[in-house]
């Protein structure tokens, strides 16, 4: 009898132990990768604009001033192969044109849901070229 109760104990400890190690993965999952502004971090900082909001926000990130005054924000380096060193703005899905930092003033803030900054190679991959010196998705709330 004594013989049959141990495998039966046995098996019971191993399925706990598979049932909790299921639960710890589920509760590990990545996030998505890249950094993350929510409507609730834009409300938490009243009077930025965008660029400002981005540049306090992410690490590594810059801005600089073009010869004709606009604003140029950089994730990466200061020059790249195309020459096109700003990083590609997607607003809603849709790809914006090059030279969208100086008119990221026409975004309103209050109208964001989140903003997410893709810098890494993998994640910028399905943007081609475009991408690669990054790219920014700025998702609003009334898409």
């Amino acid at each position: 009898m004594n013989r049959a109760r141990v495998p039966f104990v046995t098996l019971v400890l191993l399925l706990g132990a598979c049932s909790q190690k299921q639960s710890a993965t589920r509760e590990a999952r990545p996030q998505p990768s890249g950094i993350v502004i929510t409507a609730e971090d834009i409300q938490r900082s009243p009077g930025m604009s965008l660029e400002q909001l981005l540049l306090a926000r992410v690490p590594g990130m810059t801005m600089s001033r073009a010869s004709d005054g606009r604003a140029i924000l950089r994730l990466r380096g200061e020059t790249t192969l195309m020459g096109d060193e700003e990083p590609l703005f997607v607003l809603n899905g849709i790809p914006l044109s090059s030279n969208t930092s100086g008119n990221l003033s026409a975004i309103n803030l209050q109208d964001i849901e989140w903003i997410q900054v893709l810098r890494d190679g993998s994640t910028t991959a399905a943007y081609g070229m475009r991408g690669a010196n990054g790219v920014i998705l700025i998702r609003t709330k009334h898409s």
